[in-house]
């Protein structure tokens, strides 16, 4: 495979992606450090929760910067085959291994010109760890099965969810390592910490799927806003989006109400109705987030989940199948 060919190829997973969206300090300042790094060559390790927008911070990076034109290629490290994992990176010679059949150019290679991004890079092996520090040192790789060192022109951003710090306490990560991706960090915030850029993220959501499907935008009501606002959102702004994609499929107009939302987050509302906050819901609709909210607890074990609500486990059955709960989903 040429490089040339590799360079294309990579360059079709570049997908430009809106910008960050919200108007809070925090997400003010995170808008400033990527401007800050954009116009420069360091590597940058990109910290979060899952699912706050690690790999959106990468390519705004990249997409901002100088390697622009050049291509960005995301790995997910988590995902990397054990027996394979160095020639995925750096790449092989024909005949490396049973079964190379023809030479590979490997991510690094790949990415030559532009952005390597290496998503939960705390998933790596010891052993790949001692290499991506040696191929960072020297700016090349040694392909598997070759000789020779190939130089690379990369630039490497770098993100987890995980606290790298502890574990290079704890052996588990390379302190040189750490010390050589951790040049400048920048922390994602959660969306807990935002709240107040939830209800323009739900709209850009909304407005996503309205032109998903060409159809005429549709608006929250002020229950749902309520709900969505009680809800903690572990799973950060993806989780968000998914809620929106889910009650944005079950409405069935232009205005998208709080049973529309996933029970989960009607479940959230009703524990803030329960201490006098939020608006009036309907019974059914505060009976099923409370029916889910108790399966939750008692990890599906509806005999468990009936004494929590005090009700007779043959009652809870029957309003399970009622409100057309799935445990195994819960």
């Amino acid at each position: 495979m040429s490089l040339a060919r590799g360079k294309a190829s990579a360059q079709l997973l570049a997908v430009e992606l809106p910008e960050f969206v919200g108007h809070s300090a925090d997400v003010e300042v995170l808008r400033h450090l990527i401007d800050a790094v954009s116009g420069r060559m360091c590597t940058v390790l990109i910290c979060g929760e899952s699912g706050t927008g690690k790999e959106l911070v990468a390519r705004q990076i990249h997409a901002s910067g100088l390697r622009a034109s050049g291509p960005f290629v995301p790995v997910d490290c988590a995902t990397l085959s054990d027996t394979l994992i160095e020639s995925q990176l750096f790449g092989h010679e024909k005949g490396a291994f049973t079964g190379a059949d023809r030479a590979s150019l490997g991510f690094f290679r790949a990415a030559d010109g532009g952005t390597l991004f290496l998503d939960e890079v705390g998933e790596l092996p010891a052993g790949m760890q001692s290499k991506l520090l040696r191929c960072l040192e020297e700016a090349a790789v040694v392909p598997l099965g070759g000789v020779e060192a190939v130089p690379i022109d990369v630039r490497v951003l770098a993100a987890t969810h995980r606290d790298l710090k502890a574990m290079v306490a704890r052996g588990e990560f390379r302190e040189d390592l750490y010390f050589r991706l951790n040049v400048v960090r920048i922390e994602v915030p959660p969306l807990r910490t935002r709240k107040s850029d939830l209800v323009c993220l739900a709209e850009h959501f909304l407005k996503r799927q309205a032109e998903l499907y060409d159809e005429r935008l549709k608006t929250l009501s002020s229950d749902a806003l309520s709900a969505l606002m009680a809800y903690d959102w572990p799973g950060n702004v993806r989780e968000l989006a998914n809620a929106i994609e889910h009650a944005y499929v079950l409405s069935g107009d232009d205005t998208i109400t709080a049973r529309n939302l996933p029970a989960f987050v009607q479940a959230a509302s009703v524990s803030d109705l329960a201490a006098g906050d939020g608006p009036v819901v309907p019974l059914a609709v505060a009976e099923r987030a409370l029916i889910t909210r108790a399966l939750q607890a008692a990890n599906g074990n509806q005999s468990r989940a009936a004494a929590m609500l005090q009700i007779d486990r043959r009652r809870l059955y029957r309003k399970i199948r009622a409100y057309g709960l799935h445990i195994n989903c819960l």
